[in-house]
């Protein structure tokens, strides 16, 4: 917590009171680089993972002490405490089959995007609905310290009326080091963008429409990896994406950021995660409030934590809190998200000159 003019913004993430056991399904990087990170900083108990190959579940469980390594979901279940939420780590394609295996009614976080294609989106809303499940997705930029902070300052009203929200990315991201990603047919926006997409409607709401174009670099196989998306809230709101992954000239002139446009004042977050990618580089945290008779000044802020792994704390924790009746909404579940689908569906139909799938709101 900080403070501006005697007002108390909090950002770090509130933790359930009671938190539930987790099974995590799926030993990808994510889930040794922030999920497990996350949950030991927030006191959350991983009693049991799975993986489809089993040495991979078995090292991650090694590395951090991991009590129980499951044969396959169907073990893993059979043996799972009743109260347990489950983490799905593992590709789009294979979360309908891995929803269907889950106990009626548990808790689970699945993570994002909530599939590869909106029909795939449409197919897991429809599952989690059908099984009763509190299902979330794992949106977790929208709990990186910096968003946070940000959401509450313009909630108290210290920024005044948000007309204006940017997000800018302009370096060079090692697809490499995601393999089963960097072949992906929709690259940029279904695997990057979707971040921003997301942060954007959680702020705004849905938009009437969007204006998008992605685009490939000559020179390389990527089937996208440059974006510019355009959301339409009428005359006075404005809010755009630019990303440019291909900015391979150095750091000097590298952008990551967040800015937020208000009335009374202006809020800028710079994503250090992002650059020099896996290693990344400072957050910052700035704001600056405009009063009468005096210059506009900046003021920067240390803020606690940051996107990996603190934001995956929010997520999983949101949905511990909801499940346990301790708030009343669950702010990533499958029933808001997929309106983030659509939203990243109509992109792609502007990009490509064709009719997005529906309405947007």
């Amino acid at each position: 917590m900080f403070k501006i003019q005697d007002t108390p913004i909090p950002y770090l993430p509130v933790l359930p009171q009671q938190p539930l056991p987790i099974i995590i399904v799926g030993a990808g990087g994510i889930v040794g680089d922030a999920h497990l990170p996350a949950y030991r900083k927030a006191g959350f108990e991983v009693v049991g993972i799975t993986n489809r190959t089993r040495a991979r579940a078995e090292k991650l469980a090694a590395t951090w002490g991991i009590p129980h390594v499951y044969d396959s979901v169907a073990d893993a279940v059979a043996h799972a405490p009743a109260n347990a939420v489950y983490d799905i780590t593992i590709m789009p394609e294979q979360f309908v089959e891995t929803l269907n295996q889950l106990p009626d009614g548990c808790g689970v976080l699945i993570q994002k995007p909530m599939g590869d294609y909106f029909w795939q989106s449409q197919e897991i809303l429809a599952v989690c609905r059908r099984k009763n499940l509190t299902a979330a997705i794992n949106c977790q930029l929208r709990f990186a310290p910096y968003v946070s902070a940000a959401r509450e300052m313009i909630q108290q009203g210290l920024i005044g009326e948000l007309y204006d929200m940017e997000v800018r990315v302009t370096l060079e991201t090692p697809w490499e080091l995601f393999p089963h990603v960097m072949v992906h047919p929709r690259l940029e926006i279904q695997y990057h963008s979707i971040h921003y997409i997301d942060l954007i409607r959680s702020f705004l709401g849905d938009p009437n429409s969007v204006l998008a174009k992605t685009l490939k670099h000559p020179a390389k196989a990527l089937s996208s990896s440059r974006s510019t998306i355009l959301f339409d809230y009428g005359d006075t709101l404005h809010a755009v994406i630019n990303t440019n992954h291909d900015h391979a000239f150095g750091p000097e002139n590298q952008e990551s950021f967040i800015k937020w446009e208000g009335t009374k004042g202006a809020i800028k977050a710079r994503m250090g995660l992002l650059m020099n990618y896996p290693h990344g580089v400072p957050d910052k945290f700035e704001y600056c409030l405009l009063r009468d008779g005096e210059q506009p000044t900046w003021h920067t802020v240390d803020l606690e934590g940051s996107w990996f792994p603190d934001a995956f704390m929010g997520t999983m924790g949101t949905l511990m809190q909801y499940k346990n009746g301790e708030i009343s909404t669950l702010p990533t579940s499958v029933e808001d998200v997929i309106n983030t689908m659509a939203v990243v569906e109509a992109a792609y139909a502007s990009s490509d000159g064709a009719s997005p799938p529906g309405p947007l709101s």
